[in-house]
């Protein structure tokens, strides 16, 4: 990554972009971008990528009470009304992507970036998969056959009560079983999946208090591919050697089938 000079960073914007910048330094960024219009366009381009992105996985929004709280909220949708919305965005998106001489959504096509401080949650995703993944005889510490304990566990581990360990069985991946490891040196929680050509998967579920906002965001690291999003204190990953296409396909199942 290229700095813009040495107290902005492109990373400083991106977290700006998505609320996940430190009110400290809010005033920092603010002043750099009120003489800086090339990087306002960048920061508004990122947040509508994000609103875009947010479309997408509106059919499968759960409400909370909070929710109301939360500045800046749209009127809530009825279920079918949501679902349709994300159907017309991802019509839209994919209607736009065919058009620029590819298939797929352009709004994952974001550059590689080095991550800030709140942003280290996709890299420990990308590292339990490659220490995991190919393991042969250990990957997990417990297997699919005790699912109920699996969920049970890690969920009391992370104060989840309702911890639901995904299925994935309808995009043809089965469960291997599960692990607890760290995340942000808090507890956190690592599902595994394998398809029938031994191509595997990884579910990664971790907490952070000092979240602040809802984001969804692609990360690369060489072959091995990251789709992250921030739901309040919860965050969760799925990471494999797969396309991205594929990997959107099983986060959005992850994401519909999680307790939010």
């Amino acid at each position: 990554m290229t700095e813009i000079n040495p107290t902005v960073t492109e990373a400083d914007l991106h977290a700006y972009a998505d609320g996940q910048l430190p009110d400290a330094d809010h005033a920092r960024i603010e002043a750099w971008l009120h003489d800086n219009a090339e990087d306002v366009a960048k920061v508004e381009a990122w947040q509508a990528q994000n609103a875009g992105i947010r479309s997408m996985f509106a059919g499968y929004e759960k409400t909370k009470p909070a929710d109301a709280d939360l500045v800046g909220q749209s009127p809530r949708l009825s279920s079918s009304s949501k679902r349709l919305a994300a159907v017309a965005a991802t019509i839209a998106v994919f209607a736009a992507g065919t058009l620029a001489g590819h298939y797929g959504p352009i709004l994952f096509e974001q550059p590689a970036l080095q991550l800030t401080a709140s942003e280290t949650f996709p890299k420990q995703a990308q590292n339990a998969f490659l220490v995991y993944a190919g393991e042969v005889r250990h990957p997990v510490e417990v297997f699919a056959n005790e699912e109920a304990h699996l969920a049970t566990w890690l969920g009391k581990r992370l104060a989840i009560s309702n911890l639901k360990v995904p299925d994935l069985q309808s995009l043809n991946y089965h469960l291997v079983g599960g692990r607890l490891l760290p995340v942000d040196g808090k507890p956190g929680a690592m599902f595994m999946y394998e398809n029938q050509t031994g191509e595997r998967l990884t579910v990664l579920v971790g907490r952070n208090a000092s979240n602040r906002t809802t984001s969804f965001r692609f990360a690369s690291s060489d072959n091995v591919e990251t789709f992250y999003w921030i739901d309040g204190e919860l965050g969760y990953a799925v990471t494999g050697e797969i396309s991205r296409d594929a990997l959107q396909k099983v986060a959005e199942e992850c994401y519909r089938q999680f307790p939010s």
